[in-house]
């Protein structure tokens, strides 16, 4: 049987098994991989013109070779990419989003939240790869123990409106006693801005009136970010 020669060059198949990214995960185990060969796994197949690792290589560069702005695309962005249609585009979606999930869950199982360092493990996975601002707010015990999380409002890539009577209504649902809240800047600028410090003391006072105390706010921009509680400012 002739084998077409012109998809030899860009076919992973016909590549040495060693080097193959499925084969080389069951040999080598996941750390033998490099982020393009993990993301070809996904990807499954190449074209004409490029093979799978040529086209994760792509999105990699998509990102500016770094995870954590491929967690901020949208499935349009990786459409751009030639080779790269919807269900491709959805399923890496899919799995950068899991994988910001795996992170929201180990934060999550810390059982007391005494500090901002502990907050911001679980806060920056919930806030740092979004997109659009977003305002968060975690429910805690006397004793710090997490009770609950929840956003409480999505806004613009600069905003997000938040009306303070949710915020105490969700706190009252789960019987809180301290509050922590915090919300993102995508400009990747942590410095609280005039309205930022206005909501924080709204919100300082209005738990006040309720017997409720504010522990912190953090604004969170990517891996980073800034506590009000450690900067004095509460």
């Amino acid at each position: 049987m002739k084998t077409n020669d012109a998809v030899k060059p860009t076919s992973i198949k016909y590549w040495a098994e060693d080097d193959q990214p499925r084969e080389k995960l069951c040999k080598k185990g996941y750390e033998a991989l490099s982020d393009s060969e993990l993301i070809a796994i996904l990807i499954q197949s190449g074209n004409k013109e490029k093979s799978a690792v040529d086209l994760a290589r792509d999105v990699l560069l998509l990102g500016n070779h770094s995870l954590a702005r491929l967690g901020k695309l949208q499935i349009p962005d990786f459409q751009k990419i030639k080779g790269i249609g919807k269900a491709r585009a959805i399923t890496l979606a899919a799995a950068l989003e899991l994988g910001r999930r795996r992170q929201v869950s180990e934060g999550m199982e810390q059982k007391e939240v005494p500090n901002s360092k502990t907050a911001a493990e679980i806060l920056v996975p919930l806030l740092g790869d979004l997109p659009h601002e977003r305002f968060c707010l975690i429910c805690l015990s006397a004793s710090n123990k997490l009770l609950h999380y929840e956003y409480v409002s999505s806004g613009g890539l600069t905003s997000t409106i938040v009306d303070t009577k949710l915020v105490f209504k969700i706190a009252i649902q789960h019987l809180a006693t301290k509050l922590i809240i915090a919300h993102n800047h995508p400009s990747g600028n942590l410095k609280p801005s005039v309205s930022d410090k206005n909501l924080t003391e709204k919100i300082k006072h209005g738990a006040r009136m309720l017997d409720l105390f504010l522990m912190d706010h953090l604004i969170v921009a990517d891996k980073q970010y800034f506590s009000f509680a450690d900067e004095g400012l509460l």
